[in-house]
């Protein structure tokens, strides 16, 4: 909004900083944070009235989580109401890729409201169905798959080698909506421990504001020998937004957690990456950025890969983060070895720009 009012006045005197996306960026990442800080306390006690004993916890969980019982769930619900209004608030209202990677964050974000919803309601981990929650955030990939391709852009990428390896040709629409869809329920499985999932989603975005800023600049871009993406600049104010949002939330996120963000905000910060990745043309990129989120996801799979082939367990308890607690690692201990890792896998998913 502010954008299109300093363009409709021709960028006055002051003004004139509002077309540059670093400027809009740290004013999104201001405005997200502030927000977060603001509505949290009372959002908080709001969902704690309306929730009563909160988040049902897994009895078959670690037994240290059963601490947590009364903590209200639904808590990204904070995070995308200071994404939401930040961007409506800095972005260019023009640009077509901020509005498809927005489409994602608040669809996904409904899909796990719907199903936080139905958990509370019914005291229960059952929710909405998987089959249901993956026909729906395939439906709203797909739609946003094809609006971000627009009938262009269908190569593929991948690190280490300059210039594309191959054409999906109409392919790219399942692929691009396979990465959202992934990667929300990637980061949805990650969220089992207090700050867990909320700082590499930071991290992760700290990385994609850098990778945005250069794919949507076409010296940085032709100079890195990555693919120039007209627009795609504004992706940074996004992923600013998110880092203030998410900041935000982990100020009350951190251990002991006073809430939790549960699917609502786990799924569409997981979808917002896959969104902003595949706008990118990075989607192979952020299996390392978030590799961190790859390895949870990875381990569920193999874990219940092999106990229905052999009736053995490969982890003492799946997700991955369970399996270190089982081994007697304390909570902190492994939530902040785990942000260690996301911050090096970040480092090196932003070497790969270099090393072509």
């Amino acid at each position: 909004m502010l954008y299109m009012i300093a363009e409709h006045l021709g960028f006055p005197g002051i003004l004139n900083l509002i077309r540059y996306t670093t400027v809009r960026s740290g004013g999104a990442l201001a405005t997200a944070l502030f927000i977060g800080l603001l509505i949290g306390p009372r959002f908080i006690g709001w969902l704690r009235v309306r929730q009563g004993k909160g988040q049902p916890i897994r009895a078959d969980g670690p037994q240290t989580h059963l601490a947590k019982v009364g903590t209200p769930t639904m808590g990204g619900l904070m995070i995308l109401t200071a994404v939401t209004i930040t961007m409506l608030l800095w972005m260019d209202l023009s640009n077509r890729y901020v509005w498809a990677c927005l489409m994602v964050t608040i669809g996904f974000g409904t899909i796990g409201f719907l199903d936080d919803f139905d958990k509370v309601r019914k005291r229960s981990h059952a929710g909405i169905s998987g089959k249901t929650r993956l026909f729906f955030e395939f439906l709203i990939a797909g739609v946003v798959a094809w609006i971000i391709n627009d009938g262009n852009g269908t190569l593929l990428y991948v690190p280490f080698y300059n210039g594309p390896v191959l054409d999906l040709g109409w392919f790219y629409i399942p692929f691009a909506a396979f990465v959202m869809v992934a990667f929300g329920n990637a980061v949805n499985l990650t969220d089992g421990l207090d700050g867990l999932a909320t700082m590499p989603v930071v991290i992760a975005s700290l990385a994609f504001f850098a990778i945005s800023y250069v794919v949507g600049n076409a010296v940085f871009a032709a100079y890195l020998g990555i693919p120039h993406v007209l627009g795609a600049g504004d992706l940074t104010i996004l992923c600013a937004g998110i880092i203030g949002g998410g900041l935000a939330f982990l100020w009350f996120n951190a251990p002991p957690a006073a809430v939790f963000m549960g699917d609502t905000g786990s799924l569409a910060l997981g979808g917002a990456l896959g969104a902003i990745a595949v706008s990118t043309h990075h989607e192979i990129v952020l299996a390392i950025v978030g590799g961190l989120f790859v390895l949870e996801a990875v381990s569920v799979v193999v874990q219940v890969f092999f106990y229905k082939r052999t009736g053995r367990r490969v982890f003492r308890m799946a997700p991955i983060h369970h399996h270190f607690e089982q081994l007697g690692w304390s909570e902190p201990t492994v939530v902040i070895r785990f942000w260690i890792i996301s911050f090096v896998l970040a480092l090196a998913g932003l070497a790969t720009l270099k090393l072509r």
